[in-house]
Parts: C-alpha cells; structure tokens; sequence
C-alpha cells in the first residue's frame, strides 16, 4: 500500500506520527471487534479480549461469518470498529447523572454509534438517529429495529431541517461524513478515492454540515464530532473553525496513557483525539467534544391533545412488560408504543422532520387478532409470556433465509420465534402450516450448507 505522499509531509507536525511504523502498520490485518448489547446479553465472546476504552466492546481472534449467527440476527452484539467505540468515554461525564436527555447522532447510518448511545442512556432520555440518504436510512432502521430500544426513533433528514429544532439537543453527536484515510488498512478501495481536492471538498462540507444543526444545540449543550480521517483540514482545523466560528470550551475525555490514543490540542487550545493504527488496536480515528457557551433560546414546546388510544391499550397491551407507555397510531398501517415523555416530542418533531420510525412498532388489529409487528419480536420491552418457539440454530437460519424450519406440533396462533431466548420474529401456526412473517427484505440470501 502507498500512502500519499502529501498526507505523509502533512502528519509530520502531528503529536504522535511516527512514519515508518505508520506505514507499517497498514500491511497488518485490520482486528474485528463487536459491541455486547447489554440488554441482550447472553454471554457471547466471554472469553475474548476486552477493547479497555468500551465496557461492551471484544476483539474477535478470528473474522466469522457473522450473517451465519443468529444472535447477530437477534441484536446480541454488533460489529463495530474498535477506535469508534471510544466514544463511551466521551459520552460517560455528559451523561453521568443525567436523565430525560434528547440526543441526536445527526450523520447515524448504518448504527454503530446510535446503538452505543442507546445502551448508555436512561430510558427517559430520547435518541434520534438520523440518516439523510434514504438507502443508508433503511440500513440504519434494521440494526436500531435489532437493538430492540423503544426510545430510539429514526429520522430521515437532511441537517438544515434538523436545525429548524432550536436549542432541542443536549447533545448532537456529528460522526461527519469524511475522506476515509483511517479506514485504508480495512478498505483498501477508499485510499483510490483519496485525493486532496476531496479532502478540501469534505472540509467544507463538515463546515456546513455543523454550521446547519448548530442552532438545534442547545445553551452549555454537548456537540461530540468525529472522522475517520487523519487530514488536519478535516479535524483539528474544523475544531479551530468551531472555536473562531461560535463560543466554545473544550470537553476532555478521560483516558489511559497504556492505551496508546494521543491526545492533540489545536491552535485554538480545544482537544481531540487521535488514533493511529501504529499505537492502538484498531483503525485510524479521531474525536472530540465541545460545550456550546453560546446563548440560545429553548424550543418552546407544541400544545397538543395525546393521542394515546385506549382501546388499543387493552388490545395490544399483552405485547409489553409495561404497561405505563402510550399506545398511538403513529401511520396509516401501525400503532407505536412510547414513553409517555416523549410524546411532546413525537407532536413537535413531526413539524420539523421525516420520522421514518417512531417508538416500538406494534402492529394493528383486524377484526379477529392482534397483528404484530416485527419489531416486536426484537423489543426489550416485548412481554416475556408472548408464546414462543425455541429454535435450533439450523431451524433460527432457515426462519432467517423464511424456508421451513421442520418444526411440528405447534399449538395455533402467532409465536415470536427465538434462538437463545433472544427473539427473531414472528411466525403463525395454522395446525396444518406455519406462516413466515420475517420482512422480505430482512431475509439471509447466503447458502447455510
């Protein structure tokens, strides 16, 4: 692999670049690390080594097939580069103490991030995982739909819209869209694409991206902002262009010198971190977190008349362990469940934004039953009393790829089917049959011989 002689001469004032192991580094093999998803946790890589900056984080010695496991399928764990995972231990201060928070992972696609937001947030905060393109939204909407959170909503929206929402953040996390030169050990194809003309481009495009949500930030708010860049113009050079551009502090993170991450300071005196591949086990990173100081009026809240459905309530209430949630038809086709504080958000955000998923869906009802929706099946806060099928790992792949699973003597009705105690979805006994109601586009095409 050759690297860029220009990106070289330009790493060359940065604390900690070494050149010679740095370019050593990217003929290694790239590590595969996942993330334990605590609210599904069944004991899985227990023996692996720990990733020390995530509590839920494991390197893997080897690369599985992970559309092979069905508790990848379930939501048990999901596959996240090491180096991103740091931001637990930016996040941790922010959030310490702290409940009924709204968050915001403004650039969220395919999930890795949001769903290590979800799983440190109280149940009363609320994460908005945003995603502009719709495609990418679609990817985000599954590994949120798996991770199986009700107060974890996706939007689909470009970030000017997002920041109509006036001082609504507590915190926005900016994961900005960039010239990939940390990934070019894992991606050897984005070091092709890699010129710095795209650099300039992706510069000014981070500029503008944080320059449109700024406002949806509220006073003493958090605006966490992070690449997979190593280029100074995408990294300390944005944090210098947020000290000159609004009123700022800087927000340290707490660390450990053995973990091998530098820790940088920019012209402006704000800190970020670096990570090389050279000196951590994981990929090229960086990260940082700045206090917004700047006043900002609050979003006044929208007057409105809740929507909470009673009758539904009584209908689909057997679905969840609690019942004290709101139950609102959220579109033409399901009925959501939320948290009763967030339904002033559910009214003011849709004066805003697209909400492509609101809540836990549940499903509708039909003249004779309850109709459940997928999702419910994947929900933490799905009834552990729903009748179930436990599933062999051969019958949990063959309900993945919706053949027939061979299973007999079922008892009629709907049944959530589950490997490991940990749901999959839904399938419906009929005596003589059993119907798949795994979505189409959730299917395993991969051969399971």
């Amino acid at each position: 692999m050759i690297i860029p002689k220009s990106l070289l001469a330009e790493l060359q004032s940065v604390k900690g670049f070494d050149e010679q192991s740095f370019i050593a580094a990217h003929e290694g093999v790239a590590p595969t690390s996942v993330r334990i998803n605590p609210a599904k946790d069944i004991g899985l890589f227990a023996a692996n080594t720990r990733v020390p900056w995530c509590s839920n984080g494991i390197y893997l010695g080897e690369r599985p097939v992970f559309t092979l496991d069905p508790a990848y399928h379930a939501g048990a764990y999901y596959v996240q580069e090491a180096s991103s995972m740091f931001l637990e231990q930016v996040l941790r201060p922010v959030l310490a103490d702290k409940k009924g928070l709204r968050v915001l992972d403004l650039c969220a696609a395919p999930g890795g991030k949001s769903t290590l937001i979800a799983s440190l947030l109280d149940k009363d905060s609320l994460l908005i995982s945003n995603e502009v393109i719709r495609t990418r939204a679609s990817i985000l909407d599954e590994n949120m739909t798996r991770w199986g959170h009700m107060n974890t909503w996706v939007t689909s929206n470009d970030p000017r819209d997002l920041g109509r929402l006036v001082g609504y953040f507590d915190v926005i996390v900016v994961d900005a869209p960039c010239s990939g030169s940390g990934l070019w050990r894992k991606d050897a194809r984005a070091l092709d694409e890699w010129s710095e003309a795209n650099v300039q481009m992706c510069s000014e495009r981070q500029e503008r991206i944080l320059a449109d949500v700024w406002p949806a930030l509220k006073q003493d708010g958090i605006l966490i902002y992070a690449t997979c860049s190593y280029s100074q113009q995408e990294d300390e050079q944005i944090l210098d262009w947020l000290a000159t551009t609004y009123d700022v502090v800087a927000l340290p993170a707490e660390m450990k010198e053995e973990w091998g991450i530098v820790e940088v300071i920019s012209k402006e005196g704000l800190t970020g971190y670096r990570f090389f591949l050279d000196k951590v086990r994981g990929e090229g990173f960086f990260i940082a977190a700045v206090r917004k100081t700047d006043e900002a009026q609050a979003m006044r809240p929208v007057r409105f008349k809740t929507a909470h459905d009673k009758k539904i309530a009584q209908q689909a209430g057997h679905l969840l362990t609690d019942p004290d949630v709101l139950f609102i038809k959220t579109d033409k086709d399901n009925y959501s469940a939320m948290r009763p504080d967030h339904e002033v958000d559910w009214h003011l955000l849709q004066t805003a934004v697209y909400l492509r998923k609101t809540g836990l869906k549940l499903g509708m009802p039909t003249a004779k039953e309850w109709v459940p929706e997928h999702e419910v099946a994947l929900g933490i806060d799905a009834s552990k009393d729903l009748p179930g099928l436990n599933a062999s790992r051969e019958q949990a792949l063959r309900f993945l790829k919706r053949e027939d699973m061979g299973v007999d003597d079922l008892p009629k009705g709907w049944l959530v089917v589950k490997y490991e105690g940990l749901g999959l979805g839904w399938v419906k006994s009929l005596g003589n049959r059993v119907n798949n109601y795994l979505p189409k586009q959730w299917r395993i095409r991969m051969d399971i011989e």
